[in-house]
Order: structure tokens, then sequence, then C-alpha cells
């Protein structure tokens, strides 16, 4: 699929603005799910998987904070699963970095054992993160046909 229509079946968005944000032939496994051209199913999906991005990065910044890389690389994990099940392809690889060195391991899956280091390549993920899902929300809104307010 190259496109998809807005409520009123105009054809509006063009599926290459997601760029390497999005693995398109999973979110159209999504889109599928929707019938008769709404998308009942999936934009609730998507915006709800926002909301619980917002949510994983508060605990994350407080598993951060408590340098506690137990907790960072479970939330990474939680929030790679639903990343990567809607096909947001760079929130999922910025968790990987995140769950990865929770457990001072590099995305490699090679030991790092300096805490230090780990703590850091997090934060730099966890701020790449928050930087892609903005992007993302902004294309997102604007594929539903939704209005920035």
């Amino acid at each position: 699929m190259s496109h998809t229509y807005d409520r009123d079946g105009e054809d509006s968005f063009n599926m290459a603005y997601f760029g390497d944000h999005v693995h398109l032939a999973t979110f159209n496994q999504i889109l599928e799910m929707d019938e008769d051209g709404e998308h009942d199913f999936s934009e609730p999906l998507v915006f709800n998987f926002f909301e619980q991005a917002d949510e994983t990065f508060e605990n994350m910044d407080v598993a951060l904070a408590a340098e506690d890389l137990d907790e960072l690389s479970k939330l990474g994990h939680f929030l790679k699963g639903s990343s990567a099940t809607l096909g947001f392809t760079k929130i999922k690889d910025s968790c990987q970095v995140i769950q990865q060195y929770g457990h001072k391991q590099t995305v490699e899956g090679t030991a790092e054992p300096d805490k230090a280091v780990c703590l850091g390549k997090i934060k730099e993920a966890i701020n790449t993160l928050k930087t892609d899902k903005i992007d993302l929300e902004k294309t997102i809104k604007k594929f539903f046909g939704i209005e920035d307010k």
C-alpha cells in the first residue's frame, strides 16, 4: 500500500512520509483490522501506545535517576514489544538499546561491565526515544487526519 485514505475517502497521505519510523508491512497489518475505511480499531490502538510510551518515559526517568539498570531493562523490553507490534521501528530500536545496556550488554550482546557507560548509553537512547516519539506522533496525527492543537 503506497497510500491510505482520510476519513472522507480522500487520498491525502503518502505512506513514505513515515520514513524509517514505521515498518509499513507491520503497520498495514494493523490497518487491515479496520472496517469500512474507518480507523475504529487502529487509531485508538496507536494513540493508547503513545500514552503508554509517555508513562513509560516517566518511569524510565525515575529509574535512570536511581541508576536502576534492571528496571530500565524491563521498561525498555516492555515498550520494545508494543512498538514492534505496531511497526514503530525507530522506537523499537532505541528500546532495544535500553534493554541491552540495562543488562550490561552492548546491542551486539557483548558484556559491558562499566555501569557508567551503560547509564550513558541508556540516557542517550531515552533522549532519542522521546524525540522519535514526538516526530512519529505528529506524522501519525497527520495520517489519521487529526489536527495538532
